[in-house]
């Protein structure tokens, strides 16, 4: 035990330092959350589909919910059925075993329905593109309203292409 404290004191700390704030995040929010309602006239409900991913930009997704962001405290709610939701946000290459799937998702959705692409591998199909296993990118399958791109895009960045979609 003692050896390892030693390599411990000796080595220091590794990790890199915390990046600068930038812009409010709290005011984002809020600013994304009342143009929410002048547009809709009420919550905005959201189903996020995973077409094949690996998951990073549903870390940053799930992030919107954390306390720092508060998505889901400000009105806009993930919902499990895309009958009950407003927006698909669609992360991934379209795999062939998820394109029927994201289909059924899709014609669920009632309308108007909005279909945000996240992640580079949404919007371009990244670097799995179209292939035997692949349908590439999402809107080679349905229709979609905004793109954000990023590996992964930021919390504020998802933000942004929400509030970009409803505002179409």
């Amino acid at each position: 035990m003692i050896p390892v404290l030693k390599r411990i004191l000796r080595t220091g700390i590794l990790t890199e330092t915390p990046p600068a704030e930038t812009a409010a995040p709290a005011a984002e929010i809020g600013r994304l959350h009342d143009e929410i309602i002048k547009i809709l006239g009420r919550a905005l409900t959201i189903r996020e589909v995973d077409a094949g991913s690996c998951n990073g930009c549903e870390l940053e997704i799930h992030a919107l919910n954390n306390p720092y962001y508060n998505l889901e405290g400000r009105g806009i709610k993930f919902v499990a059925s895309p009958r009950h939701a407003d927006m698909l946000l669609v992360t991934g290459p379209v795999t062939k075993n998820m394109e029927n799937a994201l289909r059924i998702a899709y014609d669920c959705t009632p309308d108007p329905k909005l279909v945000v692409a996240v992640g580079d591998c949404g919007c371009t199909g990244g670097p799995f593109g179209e292939s035997y296993a692949s349908c590439g990118r999402v809107d080679n399958v349905i229709a979609v309203d905004v793109t954000v791109p990023g590996c992964p895009p930021t919390p504020l960045a998802l933000m942004q292409g929400i509030l970009a979609a409803v505002r179409r």
